[in-house]
């Protein structure tokens, strides 16, 4: 069974950075993290979990909420079974609790997966705090 576990989260004052992980275990036998595509999601208090960044089963594919764009970096390194995702510039809004997600698609490949309903495999969050 394929566990995510979340890292890095934390307090960080407006205009700071944190640096997520995602580490991924437990592959079935023959699988690795290069036949999946990983989502980075959020949920904040009273609100609906929405879509950050994803990256295909490759890594060399990307997408990226707008209010993320050029603040947020999401890197995948299937030698070491575990995504990233960079945050800069991080506001007041960005806040909330930070999931990581694994669909399984076709190995090293380059489709990246956006809708939520497309991940089957969650990890269990890591909290991410701007105050000041």
């Amino acid at each position: 069974q394929l566990q995510l576990v979340e890292s890095g989260g934390g307090l960080v004052q407006p205009g700071g950075s944190l640096r997520l992980s995602c580490a991924a275990s437990g592959f079935t036998s023959g699988f690795t993290l290069a036949d999946y595509a990983i989502g980075w999601f959020r949920q904040a208090p009273g609100k609906e979990r929405e879509g950050v960044s994803s990256t295909s089963s490759s890594g060399g594919s990307t997408n990226y909420a707008d209010s993320v764009k050029d603040r947020f970096t999401i890197s995948k390194d299937n030698a070491r079974n575990t995504v990233y995702l960079q945050m800069n510039s991080l506001s007041l809004e960005d806040t909330a609790v930070y999931y990581c997600a694994a669909d399984q698609v076709l190995r090293n490949g380059d489709y990246v997966p956006t809708d939520i309903l497309e991940y089957d495999h969650w990890g269990q969050g890591t909290q991410v705090t701007v105050s000041s």
